[in-house]
């Protein structure tokens, strides 16, 4: 195990964790004592159809979904929905590989897969609050992953579906582009095979990884626009620094590549058969499939071609220059958008109770 501060409730809380016991894992092997690190906000109704599950992205936790998505007045009100945001496994307050003893952490910790933190997540929703549906999952990126394996896997307990930048079956380009992340941390010599001491020995692969980030998860427009001034930063390498540097470089390198390597193998169809035409068309939520318009890790394009396969589903594109990373709340005009779309799919009337 290594200490922390980053993975803390002073930074991300207040959050609770609860334990599903043991979880074995669809690639073999087990998380004993499986902890899942989550949020709350809003009270459950009595007739315990008001929930709703926000899954969490790469490198995100239940902090910056609230601070992004979640507000009186929002889609995501409080005062009407019971909201639930579950930290993925290998996010830092879950289950992860920095915080689990040894043997079993660090370069030791087993593969997990999408599939995997649904199991996890459906335990966790169904033994602590009882809940037999969900008016909503929605996530983004990696959420948006789990969003879909979501409602492929349990069809009748999601009424409604919105996968926001993501899809629902990884692409071999995306796939590419995942593994250039996990080289810039996986090539630095101080990662030392997995059992550095400190995120610090890894300093110069994590800078890299900042730096990958920096190129493809935002746009091309958004640096000729020179978006990252407007954000506060003078310089290319204020930018680069100063805020995707200072994101990413407190964070645990094998809790980053644990969730890369569920993120490149995200993938609903391996339900079928390699089938994503039948996997999609499981689905029975209302959906709205929302990619950012500018997004080079889920290019609208990949996102259209699930939508198309989805039986009740309507294509909402999100127009921004902020990328994939509209995510993080920076252009209010995309969030604006989100929220209506939110707001306009909460309100389609869907069967009461399980479908």
């Amino acid at each position: 195990m290594i200490a922390n501060g980053y993975y803390s409730q002073d930074v991300h809380g207040p959050y609770e964790l609860h334990d599903i016991g043991n979880l074995e894992l669809e690639e073999g092997g087990t998380i004993r004592g499986c902890k899942l690190a989550y949020a709350t906000f809003g009270e459950l109704n009595g007739a315990k159809d008001n929930a709703v599950l926000i899954p969490t992205w790469y490198s995100g936790t239940n902090k910056i979904i609230e601070q992004v998505f979640i507000g009186e007045g929002r889609a995501l009100d409080p005062g009407k929905y019971f909201i639930v945001v579950v930290n993925q496994i290998g996010n830092g307050l879950s289950t992860s590989p920095h915080n689990t003893p040894a043997p079993a952490g660090m370069a030791n910790f087993p593969h997990v897969r999408i599939g995997d933190d649904v199991r996890a997540q459906h335990k966790l929703l169904t033994e602590k609050f009882g809940l037999e549906s969900l008016a909503l999952v929605v996530g983004g990126s990696m959420g948006a992953q789990q969003t879909y394996e979501w409602a492929v896997r349990h069809p009748d307990m999601v009424k409604r579906a919105a996968p926001i930048a993501g899809t629902a079956r990884n692409t071999l380009h995306d796939f590419l582009f995942t593994e250039t992340l996990v080289d810039a941390i996986t090539s630095d010599p101080g990662f030392n095979k997995g059992f550095y001491t400190s995120p610090e020995d890894v300093r110069a692969g994590l800078l890299r990884h900042a730096k990958m980030w920096a190129v493809m998860g935002w746009s091309t427009e958004f640096f000729q626009e020179n978006r990252h001034k407007a954000l506060g930063f003078s310089s290319l390498d204020d930018f680069v620094v100063n805020f995707m540097f200072a994101y990413f470089g407190v964070m645990d390198p094998n809790d980053l590549l644990c969730m890369a390597w569920k993120w490149q193998r995200g993938d609903v169809s391996r339900h079928t058969g390699g089938d994503l035409r039948a996997a999609l068309g499981r689905i029975k939520a209302k959906t709205f499939v929302m990619p950012m318009s500018s997004d080079m890790f889920f290019p609208p394009a990949d996102c259209q071609a699930e939508w198309r396969l989805i039986p009740d589903a309507e294509f909402r594109p999100i127009e921004t220059i902020d990328g994939h990373l509209a995510l993080f709340g920076a252009d209010p005009g995309a969030i604006r958008q989100i929220d209506k779309n939110l707001g306009e799919l909460l309100a389609a009337r869907v069967p009461a109770g399980p479908l």
